[in-house]
């Protein structure tokens, strides 16, 4: 992991919610992959001197690559960016996404949060011919998603977290991941799971996967903050994450 420096080249607005900047980076982040994300902090002062606060850099998962020399990130658009500010990146966080070999089907699960973490994926998956489905539940249904590849399918649940065709769109899906919503995170990957289990009567390892983006304080294993108990043990977010098989994952 390295800290470097990056400026904001352009800022789009993508929905009435959300903004996309696209960020100048350093060639280190060129290989940033799927699932890995980067701590930011802005830089308030001048090119070199950066204001002190005692409060946590962000985590940010870009959804685009443009190019070896800048990533896109997506933020809420009730935040002030302007072009030209400067970035303190630190990363690459975590490591990437495992999916299938023999993949053919994915299905993303959305509870309370934006799906920014997942974006990434959409044009690899898509371009070596995964059918993606992404479920939108809880808040997340107010997620805006005209700017998404047309090809995802796009399902929003109901108030009770269940939609038409679910045991076929689960029985379909080689592979799940789910997203949800800061702050109670085992709670509501506890209710994902009590859907699923209602409706398949066997979930194999590598089958479903919760997918954490709570704040990180080192993001490099050295304050044990983001510690998870596994059956087998126990894990870091920063480093082991950010995606953990939910039927090894400890939820109580």
């Amino acid at each position: 992991m390295n800290e470097t420096q990056a400026y904001i080249e352009r800022i789009i607005r993508v929905n009435r919610n959300y903004q996309r900047l696209e960020l100048a980076v350093d060639n280190s982040l060129s290989h940033i992959r799927a699932g890995q994300s980067v701590l930011a902090r802005r830089i308030e002062k001048d090119y070199e001197l950066e204001i002190w606060n005692p409060y946590l850099r962000e985590l940010w998962f870009p959804v685009d690559v443009p190019s070896p020399s800048s990533i896109v990130v997506e933020q809420p658009a009730n935040i002030q960016y302007i072009p030209g500010q400067l970035i303190s990146l630190l990363g690459p966080i975590g490591q990437p996404f495992r999916f299938r070999r023999s993949l053919r089907n994915i299905l993303f699960m959305v509870y309370h949060t934006s799906p920014a973490p997942l974006l990434l994926t959409l044009k690899p998956l898509l371009a070596n011919h995964v059918s993606v489905t992404m479920v939108l539940m809880g808040t997340a249904k107010d997620y805006d998603t005209q700017h998404l590849p047309p090809e995802v399918e796009i399902i929003r649940a109901e108030d009770n977290l269940t939609w038409d065709d679910m045991v076929m769109t689960l029985g379909w899906a080689d592979q799940v991941f789910a997203l949800v919503g800061q702050g109670d995170e085992l709670s509501y990957f506890g209710e994902i799971m009590k859907l699923i289990r209602e409706r398949r009567a066997d979930i194999p390892e590598n089958y479903i996967f919760g997918v954490f983006h709570n704040a990180l304080p080192c993001g490099v294993g050295a304050c044990y903050a983001c510690m998870l108990k596994m059956k087998e043990g126990t894990k870091l977010q920063c480093i082991d994450g950010p995606a953990f098989d939910l039927t090894t994952l400890q939820l109580d």
